[in-house]
This record gives C-alpha cells, structure tokens and sequence, in this order.
C-alpha cells in the first residue's frame, strides 16, 4: 500500500462522508512528481554534470532555433523563474562555456543570451538521452494510456492556467 493509499484509508475511516477523490488525485500527483525527479531526472542531470534548471535552460535556448540565442527575460518567463534564478543559472552556465552573453543588437540596453557550440553540442547529445530516460520513467504505462494521461493532464493544465488569469 503506498503512502497516498495509506492516508486515504485513514481519513475514510475518520471522514467516511467525505468525497476523497480530490486528495487522492494531487496526492498522487505530488508523489509521482517527486519520485520521478528525486529517482530519475535529478540523477539523470548529475550524470550529465548539470542541474536540471541548467538543463532547461539550454534546452529552451536549443529549441527556439537557430541562432539559439534568446533575451533573459524571455528565457525566465518561458521557464517560470524569478529574474534572479536565472541570473544564477546564466552565471553558472556562463563560467562553464556552454553559453554567452552578449549585447542585444535590437535593444541597446539588453543582452541576449546564447549557446555556444559546447552548449549546442551537449544538449544536442543529451536531449536524445534525456527523452530516453523519460521513456522510461513511462514505461509501466502503455502507449494510449501516457496519450490519455499527456491529454488529461493538458486538460487539467489549462483549467489551472485559466483560473490564475
């Protein structure tokens, strides 16, 4: 029995009118997000010697095509981070070669931040790998049931999305 299942036996016995469903749906979710970064991607990242904030950093650069370069703000608020995360992740990645930064030429007061080759060349190897590794993070679910889950979850995500507007 897990830890979700565990909880919500307990409060059926204590709460028996209550409609648990809820609970059990985000406790499964939460469990499941920290199981597969704690058991999977986190080790996946070190393995690569990156941090997977760092990892997302370049992939967002990477897949906004050539010239894989993109303005600080538009990196931050494409991953959700406060201005001062990224500013710590930049350093980091800039220290290690894997980008640069440089004036913008479209605005004189910004800077756009770019992958060098060594960036380019690590995440081009280790995109393939890290999808591989999500894969099988999946594996247990069939190929329709991570299709209905991506939609459900989508789904989800947009209410979420809508309600905060």
């Amino acid at each position: 029995m897990t830890k979700v299942e565990l909880a919500i036996d307990q409060w059926r016995r204590e709460m028996p009118d209550l409609d648990l469903l809820p609970m059990e749906v985000i406790g499964r979710l939460g469990k499941a997000t920290r199981l597969i970064s704690r058991g999977h991607l986190d080790p996946f990242f070190q393995q690569q010697g990156l941090h997977q904030g760092e990892f997302d950093v370049l992939a967002t650069l990477r897949r906004a095509g050539a010239p894989y370069a993109l303005a600080p703000t538009q990196l931050f608020e494409a991953l959700l981070i406060s201005s001062g995360g990224m500013t710590n992740r930049l350093d980091r990645l800039e220290k290690a070669g894997l980008i640069s930064r440089a004036p913008n030429p479209e605005d004189r007061r910004g800077t756009l931040v770019s992958l060098t080759d060594e960036g380019r060349a690590l995440t081009d190897r280790v995109v393939p790998l890290h999808v591989e590794n999500e894969a099988r993070v999946l594996s247990p679910l069939s190929r329709k049931e991570q299709e209905n889950l991506s939609a459900l979850l989508g789904k989800l995500l947009e209410g979420l999305d809508e309600s905060l507007s």
